[in-house]
């Protein structure tokens, strides 16, 4: 398995500069956001990821995996088909869903189920074409479909492993409380992509009462068990990729960039490398 680095955060730098910078987070490749503001977009995505995947390989930092924008849910989006196509042409093979969001409170949830698989069989179609698996991340809270692995395989089972897969989150999951081994063995043989950060819970007041609030910390700080993680992903033979997405409170600039070297290095030591 190798570790790459999100580049949301970094949205400010242009190729050459993730280039530089990946070399001084000891990145092993780029998680490349395709998003507005970042230097590949959903409107130059044709032209500018091929450029950029050849550019970040030649500095060792090969891109090996994309994330879209978290409103591309559906294959007819219309640039789904022209980055699909382009990640074929560079030879970048996983492809990162939005989120279907859904309201407990007002809607049915088998129904929204059908609606995302509905979707999903779309997807498995246009990733067929293209040699690319598109996966869908477990991110927590009320509002996400597939918060976790259990929700998550209501949605992609039976599809083709080789085309739609699962991209686990060990802070999110943590934040729901489904333990790391079970989300694993839940997801097998679906298993794509890992997102890599930790949550704490803190207390914070809320009117006469307290309310628990998670908090992105850096690793080692929150309630990922890191080497159990790292351990099971080993014995299952995990290839993938496991993004680090370095998403807590942090300074800006340097300062920032030195708290994800430091992240870097430490998930490598957890990692065994």
């Amino acid at each position: 398995m190798r570790l790459v680095v999100f580049s949301k955060m970094f949205r400010q730098y242009d190729i050459d500069g993730l280039a530089t910078l990946g070399q001084e987070l000891g990145t092993e490749g780029w998680d490349l956001a395709v998003r507005k503001g970042h230097p590949v977009t959903p409107e130059n995505v044709e032209r500018m990821l091929p450029v950029a995947a050849k550019r970040l390989a030649e500095a060792g930092q090969p891109v090996l995996a994309v994330t879209g924008e978290t409103d591309l849910l559906t294959p007819s989006t219309p640039y789904a088909e022209p980055l699909l196509r382009a990640m074929d042409t560079a030879d970048v093979r996983i492809l990162k869903l939005g989120y279907f969001l859904f309201d407990p409170g007002k809607g049915q949830y088998w129904q929204e189920v059908d609606n995302v698989r509905r979707a999903l069989e779309g997807w498995q179609k246009l990733a067929r074409r293209y040699n690319v698996k598109v996966v869908y991340h477990t991110h927590s809270g009320m509002g996400y479909m597939g918060l976790n692995a259990s929700a998550l395989m209501h949605l992609l089972r039976d599809f083709d492993p080789t085309a739609l897969g699962a991209y686990l989150d060990t802070g999110h999951l943590v934040v729901n409380g489904e333990p790391f081994a079970f989300a694993l063995a839940m997801v097998k043989p679906y298993l794509a992509m890992v997102g890599l950060k930790d949550y704490k819970p803190t207390l914070q007041p809320s009117g006469d009462e307290q309310k628990l609030v998670w908090e992105c910390v850096p690793a080692g700080q929150g309630g990922v068990a890191w080497s159990e993680v790292f351990r099971l992903l080993a014995k299952e033979g995990f290839t993938g990729p496991c993004s680090v997405h370095a998403e807590f409170t942090a300074p800006s600039g340097a300062a920032f960039v030195k708290m994800v070297q430091a992240e870097v290095a430490y998930l490598k030591r957890k990692r065994g490398s």
